[in-house]
């Protein structure tokens, strides 16, 4: 099988190198040139270790992506917007991008559907760090659709062997909105670490995000159980935690006591919960969800208020009932 892949980043890069493997011709998509001069020399400039087979090119012309049934966006999601609307989609688009967008609070699959109504979406997303990926280390997603379920299991054979496990899940609005939203809990629980409070704080927010990425993904149409899975539980419990995500490092340099644009800086690559916050803390506020540790860190990262003094408001709350969505 023959996949265009939209975005030469890590991830992408990491799922063409796994399809690959799998014996899939790809083809990846980027605007950067140095990313794509670099696949095409087999290496990447964020994971120099690893090494990229011959049959794995990159182009830096969109047109060619036209020639793909199946493609699979590990774009920016403040880009796809841009990307598709100057691309013919044939089939199947497999959306492996976590964020929402800025706006029009849209997930992927919605603007992809907004764009190209005839085509058939799926979202591919669960605790996985490309660098592993790339390593061929096990690793377990889910894969979510909306329609002919023979298709998604078509799909998840096509992607599946014994060091990617690919689960399928019908909630496609759950499955996205976690990959998003973990995020956002990520980034509180680097600020967290970075001021030293511990883990009991760590495993406090972890928990407490947990239930109010639950209680926005109901409110928005998800299944409650999907929190509880890999695209929930699974990849935020990764995310919050690890020293190889982006998030919770942009957290751990704010505790640190650097700016935004310095953390940002620092790490030098996308960190989409900085812009998912933005549009999740207006996507609440609208729909009147109650969600404080969204409030917390957009009121950090976005409007750039003191982060001790948010943090004290945030601790002196009297909490409420555990359970209670």
């Amino acid at each position: 099988m023959e996949f265009g892949i939209l975005g030469g980043g890590r991830w992408g890069t990491a799922l063409g190198l796994h399809l690959s493997r799998l014996g899939h011709r790809i083809l990846i998509y980027d605007i950067n040139e140095e990313a794509v001069r670099s696949i095409n020399e087999g290496r990447h400039p964020y994971m120099p270790d690893i090494n990229l087979p011959e049959g794995m090119r990159a182009t830096t012309d969109l047109a060619e992506m036209e020639n793909f049934e199946n493609l699979l966006c590990a774009l920016p999601v403040q880009r796809v917007r841009e990307v598709f609307s100057r691309l013919k989609v044939r089939d199947r688009v497999i959306n492996a991008s976590k964020g929402i967008e800025i706006g029009t609070f849209k997930r992927v699959s919605e603007i992809v559907a907004e764009l190209h109504p005839g085509a058939r979406v799926f979202a591919l997303s669960g605790p996985s760090f490309a660098e592993e990926v790339s390593k061929g280390l096990p690793t377990a997603v889910v894969l979510a659709y909306r329609g002919d379920e023979e298709e998604a299991k078509e799909l998840q054979r096509v992607l599946i062997n014994e060091n990617f496990r690919v689960y399928l899940s019908r909630d496609l609005v759950g499955v996205e909105l976690g990959g998003a939203l973990k995020n956002v809990i990520a980034i509180a629980c680097g600020i967290s670490d970075g001021l030293g409070f511990g883990h009991n704080a760590r495993a406090a927010l972890i928990t407490r995000g947990l239930a109010e990425m639950t209680r926005i993904g109901v409110r928005l149409g998800a299944r409650k159980e999907t929190f509880f899975g890999l695209s929930g539980a699974g990849d935020l419990i990764l995310t919050a935690t690890s020293d190889l995500s982006r998030n919770r490092t942009f957290g751990l340099l704010l505790g640190e006591g650097h700016s935004p644009e310095e953390a940002l800086e620092k790490i030098g690559q996308v960190v989409e919960g900085v812009k998912t916050v933005e549009a999740l803390r207006e996507l609440t506020t609208r729909e009147g969800i109650y969600a404080p540790i969204t409030e917390a860190v957009y009121r950090v990262v976005i409007r750039r208020e003191d982060l001790k003094k948010v943090l004290k408001e945030m601790l002196l709350r009297i909490p409420g009932e555990e359970f209670l969505l």
